[in-house]
């Protein structure tokens, strides 16, 4: 199916685009004061915080359709319940922590806690864990489905990369928290609307039930609980995602932190109930077998949607894709510039070198689809290899439990995630293609994990004071 965008439909999406740009010219290019430039100067406020985290957290919409539309209700278990967990623990262990702590970032967190090699070399790895291939990606595909499929999706998706470069590096985080508060609006907007006018085009949930498979409404998807148990591990990830970091140390106090992200998981389990429901109605009106379930938002809208609404409900996907992109672009640009670059040019404006590593990690994130365009194997491998390795290191700043001798920390960085990445390579060769990158029907991600744990059991407890 191809798009049928009129004239009015493109104005919406033009329009978008342009309000972005008005949002993050307010601060300027001017301010040299880091703590202003990278966390607003820490004085984010409740509505503000729950925007930026509920948009940036749920960027992966096309991959949500995908599944609700093969899976049906599963998304919330799968998808959604590790993440609201892990999430609510983040909030009652780290959030306030983190907004007390002064350092600006992870690896300065880390650098203070253990040292200035391990948290450069820290770095690295968090640069990749928050790169934006997956959502340069996203854009890509969903351009070049509007247009027709007129020129390849790696065209559409190094001009809104490029595009999404100018406005971050004009106002810092700022900009993409402004941005961020429109985009939220626009992300329920156009679900809401498409849900309407699902239920009035083919009926409610009685026809809706009908229509489907027992797939679709078993809780599981017909998943078997090793593989569920594998995605709550996957949501480890939030103990170590930068973005959740960056919020709450941005936060006006550790109460605004802690209370915004049990707002936000409140509004991501509203969204889920729009996009499950979405995807289900997109099974029951296109029909099983569509060849690319990605596009199955995008398909149910150019169904159902009159001008007008199908544009602004298009908009609400690039607004759920851009306000994670914009943000993940802006912390691995601040990771590589001002936490890595940093150390070898002393004398150039840590902000400057932000900016520089910004356009460094969309350059790299457009070289890594076109290595690997998938959006799902992006997420697994980079998860699987790195957050092993960060994991006890990150929770060991602000958790006793947890907390490593220094002379341990670098060892699990490098050591479990080097395993991990063995694992993979191992499972990637396996001549039994059926197990994916699972090698001897274990997944990269656990032995890893296990080499973290051993090195933690050895080294667990603190130094007397922090090395250099």
């Amino acid at each position: 199916m191809e798009s049928t965008f009129s004239v009015l439909d493109w104005l919406l999406v033009a329009s978008y685009f342009v309000f972005l740009i008005l949002l993050s010219w307010k601060k300027g290019w001017s301010s040299d004061n880091e703590e202003e430039f990278l966390l607003s100067g820490r004085k984010v406020t409740l509505p503000a915080f729950v925007a930026t985290l509920v948009s940036t957290w749920y960027g992966g919409i096309l991959g949500v359709g995908e599944w609700s539309y093969q899976f049906g209700i599963s998304q919330w278990l799968i998808l959604g319940a590790p993440f609201y967990i892990f999430s609510a623990l983040f909030a009652i262990f780290l959030a306030g922590k983190i907004r007390l702590n002064k350092a600006l970032t992870i690896p300065e967190a880390i650098a203070n806690r253990y040292s200035e090699r391990a948290g450069r070399l820290s770095a690295l790895p968090i640069f990749i864990l928050v790169s934006p291939a997956p959502y340069i990606l996203m854009l890509g595909l969903l351009f070049q489905f509007l247009s027709g499929g007129d020129a390849p999706f790696l065209f559409y998706a190094s001009l809104v990369a490029l595009f999404s470069v100018l406005y971050i590096t004009i106002g810092g985080f700022g900009a993409v928290i402004r941005t961020d508060i429109l985009q939220i609006i626009l992300m329920f907007s156009g679900f809401i609307i498409l849900l309407l006018f699902a239920i009035g085009t083919f009926g409610g949930f009685g026809e809706l039930s009908n229509a489907v498979t027992d797939v679709h409404f078993d809780i599981t998807g017909g998943n078997s609980l090793q593989y569920i148990l594998v995605w709550f591990f996957i949501a480890l990830w939030t103990f170590v995602d930068p973005s959740f970091h960056q919020r709450a140390a941005a936060a006006e106090s550790p109460e605004t932190a802690r209370k915004g992200i049990f707002v936000s998981i409140l509004f991501w389990i509203g969204f889920d109930f729009l996009t499950a429901f979405a995807g289900l109605y997109a099974f029951a009106i296109l029909g099983a077998g569509l060849e690319q379930p990605v596009l199955a938002y995008p398909m149910l809208a150019e169904e159902i949607l009159p001008i007008g609404l199908k544009g602004l409900f298009f908009v609400s996907l690039l607004a759920t894709i851009m306000s994670t992109l914009d943000s993940y672009l802006f912390i691995s640009g601040q990771t590589l510039g001002r936490d890595f670059l940093v150390k070898y040019f002393p004398k150039t404006n840590p902000n400057l070198l932000t900016r520089i590593g910004i356009l460094i990690s969309a350059l790299l994130g457009i070289l890594l689809i076109i290595i690997y365009p998938s959006v799902i194997d992006l997420w697994y491998v980079i998860g699987s290899v790195f957050i092993p390795g960060l994991l006890i290191p990150v929770l060991g700043i602000y958790l006793q439990p947890f907390k490593l001798k220094n002379i341990f920390v670098i060892g699990t960085m490098v050591g479990a995630s080097a395993v991990s990445f063995f694992w993979l390579i191992l499972g990637t060769m396996s001549p039994d293609q059926s197990v994916g990158y699972a090698f001897y029907g274990v997944e990269p991600f656990y032995p890893g994990l296990a080499v973290a744990i051993l090195i933690w059991l050895v080294g667990r407890g603190e130094d007397e004071e922090p090395s250099s």
